[in-house]
């Protein structure tokens, strides 16, 4: 597969939330903080989440009003690691 296959918000996505797990907090970051981070509207956001989730490399948490966190699954932590060598 090649980089122009992959929706670029699901690589800035996953590039952000690789970026808060580097960054040592001990609880995953907010939905709010992930879309300023990546600059999308919530409701692109929770798709991609949505799909790294079913892909096994996100695990998120929204409640009934929209809000939430998201934090990397290991899986998810090993593939970010290999595709940005440059964050950590």
């Amino acid at each position: 597969m090649q980089d122009a296959d992959i929706d670029p918000a699901i690589l800035t996505v996953l590039q952000v939330l690789y970026q808060a797990g580097s960054e040592g907090g001990a609880s995953p970051w907010s939905l709010a903080k992930i879309a300023k981070r990546v600059q999308l509207p919530m409701s692109v956001l929770r798709r991609v989440l949505t799909q790294l989730h079913s892909a096994g490399l996100a695990d998120a948490a929204i409640d009934a009003d929209g809000r939430g966190h998201a934090s990397l699954t290991p899986a998810g932590a090993e593939l970010a690691a290999q595709a940005f060598p440059d964050i950590a």
